[in-house]
């Protein structure tokens, strides 16, 4: 299985949630690694949060958007990558639902401008996905799980741009012999997450004693996955992974909407009179439930954080660093 050759990395979307979690655990584990950070910071890329190493001198950050081919061909010629991990993404299903074409133009054409960057010098690339390629499962059959070979069956814009993506990084691979790999996960939480989201918006809400939306009854079932464990698995398959090849990422932490909004009231002595029901999603996926076994199999992956201990830690976290998420923009938020 093959390695990184060199020790340059090329992360884009990295001023976001998952992707600054990335780089601070590179960072930390790989002190010769040279990372470059690519990011447009749109509304949920905050330049705040990679304050702590804009000095380290194995770190760069360049302000760019993925979908425009003349600044990533520049970027490419002056930083000269060895792999390219792509988090860059728009990720909001509610935002989706209004505004498709933004999603099309970042997480499928932006996803194109990358694939042709690297095709031209061979570079490795790996594509960060999401369970909801696959659509939904039935909240009555527990057994089933989406696996890598699960068909594709996208129930947003946002998932099919997602969907659209991976299929074009596996259209490169194919047409084109470029190194490729994919990584599927489920639903990230943790620390520097946007509040626009179901765990941060219940977390912020509740500090300030604002209703805590459940969309239709909280019955919707999601696993959750602790952005450390995400970050250390993505570590393993650019290093390890096989190429061609489809990795999925899933906790172990399968849990209602209903039943996380609850857990977090609980942990910060807030009353459930808090949550207020309201309609529901258009689409609303019913269950996500993802099979880490290849992952486990072949790289020797598992998630380590339980989701009592990790909730805990992403609850002290937002509670600690209000000054980071105080004043975010509240439209378009993810209800339960």
């Amino acid at each position: 299985m093959p390695e990184i050759k060199g020790k340059n990395i090329l992360i884009t979307g990295g001023a976001g949630f998952i992707g600054s979690n990335f780089i601070f655990h590179m960072l930390s584990k790989y002190k010769k690694y040279k990372i470059v950070c690519i990011d447009k910071l749109t509304y949920a890329g905050k330049l705040e949060t990679l304050e702590p190493i804009m000095k380290n001198p194995n770190f760069k950050f360049i302000k760019a958007d993925i979908a425009d081919r003349p600044a990533m061909q520049k970027v490419f010629k002056t930083t000269k990558p060895d792999i390219v991990v792509n988090f860059a993404a728009e990720s909001h299903v509610d935002r989706s639902i209004d505004t498709p074409d933004i999603f099309i133009q970042t997480n499928v054409n932006g996803t194109q401008v990358l694939l042709d960057c690297c095709l031209e010098k061979n570079i490795r690339f790996h594509q960060i996905s999401t369970d909801e390629v696959y659509g939904d499962l039935p909240l009555d059959k527990p057994e089933m799980m989406f696996t890598e070979t699960t068909p594709l069956h996208a129930s947003s814009p946002y998932s099919a741009s997602k969907a659209g993506a991976d299929l074009l990084v596996l259209a490169y691979h194919r047409t084109y012999k470029l190194p490729v790999t994919i990584s599927r996960c489920s639903n990230n939480y943790g620390p520097y997450h946007f509040p626009e989201k179901l765990i941060p918006l219940m977390i912020t809400n509740a500090l300030a004693d604002k209703p805590l939306p459940v969309y239709g009854t909280g019955k919707n079932v999601r696993d959750w996955l602790y952005v450390v464990d995400h970050c250390k698995a993505v570590d393993l398959i650019i290093h390890k992974g096989t190429i061609g090849e489809v990795y999925n990422i899933g906790g172990h932490n399968e849990k209602s909407n209903l039943e996380v909004v609850k857990i977090i009231l609980k942990a910060l002595g807030k009353p459930e009179s808090l949550i207020t029901y309201v309609a529901d999603r258009k689409g609303h996926d019913l269950r996500y439930a993802i099979d880490p076994t290849k992952i486990t199999r072949e790289l020797g992956w598992t998630p380590e954080t339980k989701f009592e201990d990790g909730i805990a830690k992403t609850i002290q976290w937002f509670v600690d660093n209000r000054n980071w998420w105080a004043g975010t923009d509240s439209n378009h938020r993810t209800l339960a």
